[in-house]
């Protein structure tokens, strides 16, 4: 019994200590903790970019359905970054111009790699005879990527030689 009024004492003078604080530990470089970095297979280009190639893996297998739902991913990702990427331009326009100018390279770069994913798409559906699906991505790649890039001019050729238009372009 004597026991347990000690306790209260020793509370006094021993403290109760708390729990913050109690850990220190040193990190040498911060950027080897960020969770979406450029190593994540979440939200990145680089993810869009792993879709493609495993999308391609599988078109040289002969696995077109498979290839197509990879290049799917692969659309619906870049178009999400892209969408999240210009938003974050937008709302930092004036505030400090370095994250818009970040915000414009990293949507210029998902771009390129959308009308990239864009263009494997359209092929599978046009070896798929379903060239009124493939029409809307190539006018997507022309519309993003300008008719005088080399990716829009490829998409308009396609575009001829489906039918969709007859007018050539000499740009």
């Amino acid at each position: 019994m004597k026991f347990l009024k000690l306790i209260p004492i020793l509370f006094i003078f021993l403290g109760n200590f708390p729990y913050k604080n109690l850990v220190y530990a040193e990190v040498k470089n911060p950027n080897d903790f960020k969770v979406l970095s450029k190593y994540s297979k979440t939200l990145s280009i680089s993810n869009v970019e792993y879709y493609i190639k495993e999308g391609d893996k599988l078109i040289k297998n002969g696995d077109f359905g498979k290839a197509k739902d990879s290049y799917l991913d692969a659309r619906k990702l870049a178009k999400q970054l892209a969408s999240f990427y210009s938003d974050l331009n937008t709302a930092f326009k004036g505030v400090d111009a370095r994250i818009p100018n970040e915000m414009q390279r990293k949507g210029k770069e998902t771009l390129r790699i959308l009308a990239e994913s864009n263009e494997r798409l359209a092929a599978v559906y046009i070896k798929d005879e379903e060239p009124e699906v493939a029409v809307p991505l190539l006018i997507e790649i022309i519309r993003i990527m300008s008719p005088n890039s080399s990716e829009g001019k490829e998409a308009y050729q396609t575009l001829i030689q489906l039918g969709f238009v007859d007018t050539k372009y000499k740009g």
